[in-house]
C-alpha cells in the first residue's frame, strides 16, 4: 500500500514541476475593434429605434384617449366612462406587453448577431493558446497582479482576426 503511494508521488512530481504556459486576453478590446461587431451594433441600433417608434405611436394613442376621457362632461354616462376606462386599462397592458416583447426580441437579435462573432474570437483564441502551448488562457478583465512569466496574447488574436 504504501510502495502504491509513494510510486503514485514520484509519477506526480514530475509532472506538476513541468513548466506551464500561461496567457491572458482582453476580448472586449478585441470585440470592440472588430468590423462585424459595428455593424451588429448597427443593425441592432435600427431595430430599437423601430420599437422606440412604435412605443412612441403607442403612447400618442393612449395620451389621445386619456385626453377625450377628461374631456367628457359631467353628463356623460357611467357605462360610457368605464367603456373609456377600460379601452385605456387595456392600451395600456398592450403597452406593457409591446415592452417586454420588445426587450426579449432586441435580447435574442443581439445573441443571434453576436454568436458567431464570439465563436469566430474562441477559434482564434484556441488557435493561439494551441500555437503557443499554453497551459491556460485567462480573460484580463481587470488583473491584481500579472506576474513576467504570463503573456499577453490579445496582439496575436488581433493579428490573426485580422485588426488592425
Amino acid at each position: 500500500m504504501i510502495k502504491k503511494l509513494l510510486l503514485a508521488l514520484m509519477l506526480a512530481i514530475p509532472v506538476s514541476m513541468c513548466a506551464q504556459k500561461f496567457a491572458v486576453i482582453n476580448t472586449q478590446a478585441i470585440m470592440a475593434e472588430m468590423p462585424e461587431v459595428k455593424a451588429a451594433e448597427e443593425q441592432l441600433a435600427a431595430s430599437n429605434k423601430k420599437y422606440q417608434d412604435e412605443f412612441q405611436k403607442l403612447q400618442e394613442e393612449f395620451g389621445k384617449k386619456f385626453e377625450e376621457f377628461q374631456a367628457l362632461d359631467a353628463n356623460t354616462p357611467e357605462t360610457i366612462k368605464e367603456r373609456r376606462t377600460t379601452e385605456m386599462q387595456e392600451l395600456e397592458a398592450k403597452i406593457r406587453q409591446f415592452q417586454q416583447t420588445a426587450s426579449e426580441d432586441l435580447q435574442r437579435q443581439q445573441q443571434q448577431l453576436l454568436a458567431p462573432i464570439q465563436e469566430k474570437v474562441l477559434q482564434a483564441v484556441e488557435a493561439v493558446g494551441a500555437e503557443g502551448a499554453y497551459t491556460f488562457v485567462f480573460e484580463n478583465v481587470m488583473p491584481v497582479y500579472t506576474g513576467k512569466d504570463v503573456t499577453d496574447i490579445t496582439p496575436t488574436v488581433k493579428t490573426r482576426l485580422g485588426i488592425k
